[in-house]
């Protein structure tokens, strides 16, 4: 595929390959930008702002309405090759796709609902006689980083709300999952003025660098790790920034829970597109009186999912993303072992599988608890009570996701009051997320919210307008 720069198609010498890690097959190989091509998307974007600025409300509805359209008629494509390029099995990126089509008409909708406000002026001293309101208008040229492991939703978490508040964009893609993200910019750009929509593909360090430094760019939205997050944060300057930087997610689950349905929604959160997700389940942490009940139908859950190749509609578990990856889900469980943990099943490995694992024993200091583990991995945690639960799931530079289970309004609202993250859950697990709520965290888990309505207020700034009619 190639790279997209005021609506014309671009290419290098220098192509880059996206491997898939089922197979390690070539799926595709994609153009490495240079300096030169970041800039020249950096130009597309600002001089196209007029274009988006002069179209109405009315307009960007109806562009975003035929953009999901088309996204629909090419869901099945995009879905297999989401698969192809991250291993995802086919039912989970078939679900991304009704996700992000869901998404960009909650952004078509909020395009017709970036509402000002009238602003009491004679209220404060001098104000008399004075009327005054706020309108809101377009940062300008929106910077979109996105990982692999949602290329199509992440994305459009970010474009959509962009282009529903008449910003221009600039798409970066992760390097080992560009095409399916590359596909969605395609199709947008099939439904805006030329040099609205822009991708950019290759080294992360270069094209996010000069992204990140150059004063055209007036927003970044970023999702990635917190290293990352934190340099973007550094040297930005005064550009706005939302950064969504991963989780350690907590599920709680007390003595009085369903256990059945706790079971069946931690097996979900834990082992979701092989634990490869910012909001999964990272820390299991079980109330004493429970934890041999609850481990033992853990288990038996575990051991009913199937490990294969993701293009098959019965997978549940595909491969991670790549062979660095493997190896250091391996060696974190290895450490965990090695300081006393036990595996109560999985901790097999094949290629780029990680079978889904069950781990006991685990203390909060265990490097696969202190910090955030990216693989099919339920470490279960013992906690004496709800007071020690909630401590531990607190003891965490991270805080994105949460949830606890119980049957106690009482100790649920204990838990959603106490618990240290940007959203907490009751009877469901920390993975739980829809497209239209506020999503975003806290501590090392970033700043800002994504959701479309809170993404699209995020990229809008605001003037005030006053009338003296004295």
């Amino acid at each position: 595929m190639e790279m997209l720069i005021n609506s014309k198609h671009i290419s290098t010498e220098e192509r880059m390959e996206v491997t898939n890690p089922y197979d390690n097959s070539i799926v595709d190989t994609i153009p490495v930008a240079d300096e030169k091509i970041v800039h020249d998307a950096i130009k597309s974007a600002k001089n196209s702002k007029n274009k988006m600025t002069n179209l109405s409300s009315r307009e960007i509805y109806y562009r975003l309405t035929e953009a999901c359209t088309e996204l629909k008629e090419q869901k099945e494509d995009i879905a297999k090759i989401i698969t192809k390029e991250t291993g995802k099995p086919i039912n989970g990126s078939l679900y991304e796709l009704d996700r992000s089509i869901e998404t960009l008409m909650f952004a078509a909708e909020e395009s017709k609902r970036v509402y000002g406000e009238n602003v009491p002026i004679d209220a404060g001293l001098g104000g008399e006689g004075v009327m005054a309101f706020t309108k809101k208008i377009p940062l300008g040229v929106v910077a979109a980083i996105t990982p692999f492991n949602y290329p199509v939703n992440l994305a459009i978490h970010k474009l959509a709300p962009a282009l529903a508040a008449r910003n221009t964009v600039i798409l970066k893609p992760s390097k080992e999952a560009p095409l399916s993200g590359l596909m969605l910019a395609e199709i947008l750009a099939n439904h805006f003025p030329e040099g609205v929509i822009n991708t950019l593909t290759g080294s992360g360090k270069l094209i996010g660098d000069l992204l990140v430094t150059n004063d055209d760019i007036n927003k970044i939205s970023f999702t990635g790790s917190v290293p990352i997050g934190t340099h973007i944060a550094k040297n930005a300057g005064m550009k706005k920034l939302t950064l969504e930087l991963g989780g350690n997610d907590p599920t709680i689950v007390l003595k009085d829970a369903d256990i059945e349905k706790a079971v069946s929604d931690i097996v979900n959160g834990a082992y979701l597109f092989s634990g490869q997700v910012c909001m999964g389940v990272k820390r299991v942490i079980v109330e004493r009186d429970i934890i041999d009940e609850f481990t033992e139908n853990l288990v038996k859950q575990t051991g009913k999912l199937k490990v294969g190749n993701p293009m098959n509609k019965d997978t549940d578990i595909g491969p991670l993303i790549n062979t660095k990856a493997v190896e250091y889900v391996n060696e974190v469980v290895n450490d965990a072992v090695s300081n006393g943990a036990n595996v109560e099943i999985g901790a097999k490995v094949k290629n780029n599988f990680y079978w889904p694992t069950v781990l006991t024993g685990i203390k909060e200091d265990m490097k696969i608890v202190s910090n955030e583990t990216f693989g099919p991995i339920a470490p279960i945690i013992e906690a004496q009570d709800i007071d020690e639960a909630i401590n531990i799931a607190n003891n965490s530079k991270y805080g994105l996701n949460a949830g606890v289970f119980t049957e106690n309004i009482h100790s649920a609202l204990k838990c959603v009051n106490s618990i240290e993250s940007g959203s907490v859950f009751v009877n469901k697990a920390s993975t739980f997320r829809t497209d239209n709520m506020p999503f975003g965290g806290f501590k090392n888990s970033g700043m800002g919210k994504e959701g479309i309505k809170y993404a699209v207020e995020d990229m809008c700034k605001t003037k005030l307008i006053g009338f003296n009619l004295n």
